[in-house]
């Protein structure tokens, strides 16, 4: 193939994985943020300690980081049929892409509100601050930094995620990869969906971390 063949293609292949990893990173951060501050609030000597809860949380999370993504992605065929109708296409990967990464963003998220200092959460307390109050003007705020970092890291890892999921007619440049690069014995189609992966990948780690770096200074 002539690199005037390839970079239509690149292009195509980009523009699918960013929507593919865009929509899934806004469900993802949706979903894992209020589960990850519900891991923290319902622990014991939390806002609002009930162990039990936490535990059925916690398990849930550790079964959905468990599970590789390709298997999962299998697992819940039907599940993503009943969602957007199909199981092949760029749409359809974002289901498996969400359920797969929302447990993973929520450890992290949960990661991060522990970090916040046990005597800001105390003075808010002193001030007769209520539960709700103390999640959305404290613990939030004081752990954006970390949140954010968590994100960044979540993206990267459903980059990785929508790549494999080219394998099974996902789209992406994972799919171009595999259809032309390995199908086809096209070994630059191969090398050339690498590097635009890594140039993605780098990308968005340095914006992630330059956010990060400015809301920690504020």
């Amino acid at each position: 193939m002539s690199w005037d063949e390839i970079v239509p293609l690149l292009w195509e292949g980009a523009g699918q994985t960013a929507a593919m990893v865009g929509l899934a990173t806004l469900f993802t951060v949706v979903l894992g943020l209020p589960l990850g501050v519900a891991l923290v609030v319902f622990d014991r000597g939390g806002l609002r300690p009930v162990p039990a809860v936490k535990a059925v949380l916690g398990a849930v999370v550790n079964v959905g980081r468990s599970l590789p993504f390709i298997v999962l992605m299998i697992a819940i065929i039907p599940f993503t049929r009943l969602v957007v109708g199909t199981t092949i296409g760029t749409i359809a990967v974002v289901v498996p892409l969400t359920v797969g990464a929302v447990p993973f963003f929520a450890r992290l998220v949960e990661t991060a509100l522990r970090e916040v200092g046990g005597d800001v959460v105390q003075a808010a307390q002193a001030m007769g601050a209520s539960r709700t109050a103390i999640v959305r003007k404290v613990l939030l705020p004081e752990a954006l930094p970390g949140i954010v970092a968590g994100i960044t890291v979540t993206v990267v890892a459903l980059v990785g995620y929508s790549a494999m999921a080219g394998t099974v007619g996902g789209g992406g440049l994972g799919d171009l990869a595999v259809r032309y690069g390995y199908l086809r014995f096209e070994g630059q189609v191969m090398v050339a969906t690498v590097v635009v992966l890594i140039v993605i990948v780098q990308l968005i780690q340095s914006l992630g971390d330059l956010v990060a770096r400015r809301m920690s200074h504020k």
